[in-house]
């Protein structure tokens, strides 16, 4: 092999993995609990009960919540559950000899070791896809149904998965593959080939993913002529906005949520705008979303994020490089050979508390952009437009109105809404 040996038998990597994710599903169980204890209070927060809209819908707000928090303290304790499962019982090992074993059913022996690595994804993700499926139909056909959210049908949920699987095979597959030969060709510095790859990868993937990818799963058509298209097209050229095409997306076919955003590169941006939003408010509050949107790509957002994810992807692959050759660090999950897949799988485990901060991070950022995007909409006139467009989208969405400061300071990667409309009212 190739890279640093950092060899430390007296390292107990599986017990650090163990010990850290304990500790952070008792700490988020701590910041659920007093997220809890907030959706039980009978009114909403002080700036928002004169709003008729959210004073009706607030009890039904608090219920769903109520019913996203049990399902979040369920399932995340089934997860964790299911990793001490994996580490006391050395399953991961048993899953790569399994993988190896069927490859020798079929004649190919241990040189193949990127085929194994291929058959082990596979495997797992099958194994935690049919672990999980359970969860995820309870929260769409029950939790989602019961609150008027999910229009998805059982047949529709398993062909997007079908899909899913298919477009894993297809696109994913082969780039593990190809990260995997990387490795093994450009010995100790690959971790700047795998960077590049991975940059290039994601431009692609970015580029196609809304013109070949979406619409396997949702109808795209472009958004229809008439006032609202003729005044987004005009207020995209007033900022000189590269607005290329504008589309509706047809996401009620499978829940009453709403959303809208913006891609593309260099002058080639589109704009995708779900017909759920255009049924929940009117015209000029739908142009002031289209603002707040067009400000992330004004103050250069896009960039900022893009830049600093493939940062981090580089000091990522770079520390791994220092651990790829670490025989401890294999013994101590019970792996007897050294795969360079199962060595990344393995390092994803022990930097977990380093995805932690920087996701802690990474939301703080968010939110700060959230605000500098609200700023800007109502910079262009949009601020009263706004608001009410907020306010609506919250309460048709029945999104949290009572939150916890440190429980969405944590989670959240948008501020709540009490947050964005004080920060509205003061902004200039």
């Amino acid at each position: 092999m190739f890279g640093i040996d950092l060899q430390a038998e007296e390292t107990p990597y599986k017990e650090y993995v163990l010990y850290f994710s304990l500790l952070a599903y008792v700490g988020e169980q701590y910041l659920s609990l007093r997220q809890y204890w907030k959706l039980c209070e009978p009114d909403p927060p002080k700036s928002l009960r004169d709003i008729d809209e959210v004073k009706k819908k607030f009890p039904n707000a608090q219920a769903y919540g109520k019913d996203r928090l049990k399902f979040r303290f369920v399932s995340e304790s089934f997860v964790q559950l299911q990793t001490i499962a994996y580490l006391v019982f050395d399953l991961y090992p048993w899953l790569w000899i399994a993988s190896g074993n069927w490859l020798a059913y079929a004649g190919y022996g241990e040189e193949y070791e990127i085929t194994q690595s291929l058959v082990f994804t596979v495997l797992l993700s099958l194994l935690t896809w049919i672990m999980s499926l359970p969860l995820t139909l309870y929260n769409t056909f029950v939790i989602e149904e019961r609150h008027g959210f999910n229009k998805m049908t059982l047949r529709l949920f398993f062909m997007d998965t079908l899909k899913g699987f298919l477009l894993a095979g297809v696109i994913g597959l082969p780039v593990v593959a190809t990260v995997l030969q990387i490795i093994k060709w450009t010995g100790y510095n690959f971790y700047v080939y795998v960077w590049a790859f991975m940059l290039v990868f994601n431009f692609i993937l970015i580029t196609i993913y809304p013109t070949f990818i979406q619409p396997m799963f949702n109808k795209v058509d472009p958004l229809p002529d008439g006032q609202l298209r003729t005044e987004i097209e005009k207020l995209a050229s007033s900022i000189n906005f590269p607005l290329k095409q504008l589309y509706k997306i047809d996401g009620s076919t499978r829940s009453a949520h709403s959303n809208a955003y913006f891609y593309g590169f260099f002058k080639n941006k589109r704009i995708v705008l779900f017909d759920t939003l255009l049924d929940q408010v009117e015209r000029e509050e739908i142009l002031a979303i289209v603002g707040h949107e067009l400000g992330h790509w004004a103050l250069n957002h896009t960039v900022k994020v893009l830049v600093i994810s493939q940062a981090q992807i580089f000091i990522l692959f770079y520390v791994f490089s220092q651990f790829i050759n670490n025989k401890a660090l294999y013994e101590s999950f019970g792996f007897t050979t050294m795969p360079v897949l199962i060595g990344l799988f393995l390092f994803q485990l022990i930097y977990a508390p380093v995805e932690t901060v920087t996701t802690f991070l990474m939301n703080v950022l968010s939110r700060k952009h959230e605000f500098e995007a609200d700023a800007y909409a109502k910079r262009l006139g949009f601020g009263a437009q706004l608001r009410s467009g907020l306010i609506k989208i919250q309460v048709k969405n029945l999104t949290n109105i009572n939150n916890d400061d440190w429980f969405s300071k944590y989670h959240f990667s948008h501020p709540p809404l009490p947050e964005r409309l004080n920060a509205l009212e003061k902004t200039e």
